[in-house]
């Protein structure tokens, strides 16, 4: 199989969800619209982005594979039994721009996210905040990215933002990799707690806090600087899957 015909087995790599072409197509249209933006702008574009996004932080998060690897002689191997995360959790929604953390918000338990308390944390928690950073300058306009789940798109959502006098950028659907905090906080922040055993719901604040306010500046504006980069491999798939059309037209 694989010396005469030249077959290889591979793994699927794992998507988030299959996009139909209207969903490819709204990607595009919004990726080229934000370049455009920040084609205008420059960098004051990205300086004036709030994003945020929720998460599930658990008490005691396994190690990965990889994580638990160790150097030992291959005669003496070691066993690791499969766990899972436990049932102590938070949900944690964090807010940050390309400076650093704004806000850490936690839901109480058994509360769950909607458009009314959404707009609650906007209004009270996240304005106040912002104010409170010198080095923010409002006057310029916050211009606010978080994902299309319903809380974030619903009507009384949408007029709070504008209240507030607050701009909010498109956001495609079921694309994490064009959220910041999916494809660039969330993953080291959780591998940064895997492996600890935490006891009760203030520690798990605690270490969250310590590590957000741990990263460099750096960390942050890096973060929001791979938009345009995003941005701009969507279009180029889209420049690929046109090339590759008029190939097929010409050859028929």
């Amino acid at each position: 199989m694989h010396d005469i015909l030249g077959l290889h087995k591979v793994a699927a790599r794992w998507v988030p969800r299959h996009l139909t072409e209207e969903h490819k197509l709204n990607r595009q249209h919004i990726c080229s619209s934000l370049l455009e933006w920040y084609n205008r702008e420059g960098d004051n574009f990205l300086n004036r982005i709030i994003t945020g996004d929720e998460t599930w932080v658990h008490h005691y998060e396994p190690e990965t594979k990889r994580q638990s690897m160790q150097w030992k002689h291959t005669s003496t191997p070691s066993k690791k039994f499969k766990s899972q995360p436990s049932a102590g959790k938070l949900l944690l929604t964090v807010f940050w721009d390309s400076q650093g953390p704004i806000l850490e918000h936690y839901m109480e338990k058994g509360v769950t996210v909607t458009s009314v308390n959404y707009c609650n944390m906007l209004r009270n928690e996240l304005m106040p905040a912002i104010r409170s950073k010198p080095r923010r300058r409002l006057t310029q306009g916050v211009l606010l990215l978080h994902d299309n789940a319903h809380p974030h798109t619903a009507h009384l959502t949408i007029n709070t933002i504008r209240q507030l006098n607050w701009e909010f950028l498109e956001h495609p659907a079921y694309s994490p990799d064009l959220a910041p905090s999916d494809f660039h906080l969330f993953g080291p922040l959780k591998n940064a707690l895997r492996g600890g055993r935490f006891a009760a719901h203030d520690e798990v604040k605690e270490a969250v806090h310590d590590w957000l306010r741990s990263q460099p500046q750096t960390f942050f504006s890096n973060g929001i600087k791979k938009l345009t980069d995003r941005w701009a491999k969507c279009m180029e798939k889209k420049e690929i899957i046109l090339k590759s059309n008029v190939v097929l037209m010409s050859v028929t």
